[in-house]
């Protein structure tokens, strides 16, 4: 195994999370974490890349940087590219794709540059590229200068493994894992989302609290790469602990079918003991006994002309019940719409960045516990 290495490892952010990504993985103990556009870079060898796929919420993908050059024309790149040391990575006897993109460089054209780097590859290892394959090469040409890096990850990362269904919009787990650390979340509340969709909030909640690994129920491309070591990565997996949370995690939906599909990837997660999901009206939901916590919802946004005046009166009523039954409670809610926000009564503070969520701006919208 080549572990040893120190490489440059770039965790790709949604765009306006990076700090907030950046605050994850200092919490995590990687080294020399540094926010930047895009995403966050850190230093580590090739087991820090494992356990960056394995354990951070945040991040949407890993990528390793293994080479770096400047390329003014497109001989001169190709040159280049058959001096990095392919075989160091990548297994002649798997299918491998190249990515690439441009940017204020006398190389212009993404797609030449994409030939000739696979071309570079095909030739000098000898392996096979396929436009299907899961081992993605990635090359960025910007002020003429060339990086390299390989997508460690293959499927993005809020793919965790345990969604068979998803409710109509969706909120990516990356993105809910991270609202739920800017709420100040530590796994040693309770979390209730009155809208809760196909549960994401509510489960990736209820795997913080237990301290379930993100990446545990699926696999990755670095698992096709020569410095891949079935029997570390193994140990590295089924390492840290495993708790059952004090607490539990709530969701409701009006919605018959979003109960059903919480449910079921509730059960496929592993964190059915400690959610419970009820088919509730808004104006039905209850505090449950126990501590105070944090209720957290994504309601629907009206990116559709007409749309807003029918929603008005959803976020006033939702404002009214959390003012009314949660005192004691801290809300954060994710809307596209600060007058949305505003409609429901609620004490908010500042709201966060704007986050793309799905080509919509979204914010994040928090109180501190209500009176």
């Amino acid at each position: 195994m080549n572990a040893g290495n120190e490489l440059e490892i770039f965790l790709v952010a949604t765009p306006g999370l990076e700090n907030a990504l950046c605050d994850e993985v200092r919490a995590k103990g990687f080294a020399e974490a540094k926010p930047i556009v895009g995403g966050v870079t850190v230093k580590g060898n090739w087991r820090e890349v494992w356990r960056a796929n394995l354990e951070l919420r945040g991040a949407s993908r890993v990528l390793a940087r293994i080479a770096s050059f400047r390329a003014l024309h497109l001989a001169q790149l190709d040159k280049r590219a058959r001096k990095v040391p392919w075989e160091q990575f990548l297994r002649r006897d798997i299918p491998f794709r190249v990515e690439a993109a441009c940017k204020s460089s006398r190389i212009y054209h993404s797609g030449a540059a994409k030939q000739r780097i696979e071309r570079a590859i095909r030739e000098e290892l000898g392996a096979p590229a396929s436009p299907d394959a899961e081992v993605c090469i990635k090359a960025r040409i910007e002020d003429d200068l060339c990086t390299i890096a390989i997508d460690t990850s293959g499927e993005p990362l809020h793919k965790r493994g345990y969604k068979g269904a998803v409710s109509k919009a969706p909120m990516r787990e990356t993105l809910a894992a991270l609202f739920l650390q800017e709420c100040g979340f530590n796994g040693r509340e309770p979390v209730l989302d009155p809208m809760c969709g196909s549960g994401t909030f509510v489960i990736e909640a209820a795997e913080i609290a237990a301290g379930l690994k993100p990446g545990r129920l699926r696999r990755f491309a670095f698992e096709q790469l020569t410095t891949f070591d079935e029997a570390a990565w193994q140990e590295l997996r089924q390492s840290g602990a495993v708790n059952k949370p004090a607490v539990r995690f709530y969701g409701s939906d009006k919605d018959a079918g979003a109960i059903a599909m919480s449910q079921a990837n509730a059960t496929r997660a592993g964190v059915s003991d400690f959610t419970e999901f009820r088919r509730l009206l808004l104006t039905e939901i209850e505090p449950p006994s126990g501590p105070p916590g944090l209720v957290i919802v994504n309601p629907p946004y009206g990116e559709r002309i007409g749309e807003k005046e029918r929603l008005k009166a959803l976020y006033r009523s939702l404002g009214q019940t959390l003012l009314s039954r949660f005192s004691g409670w801290r809300v954060g809610l994710v809307t596209s719409d600060a007058s949305l926000a505003q409609v429901t009564g609620l004490p908010f503070l500042p709201p966060g960045p704007p986050v793309s969520h799905g080509g919509i701006r979204i914010r994040l919208f928090q109180t501190r516990a209500l009176p």
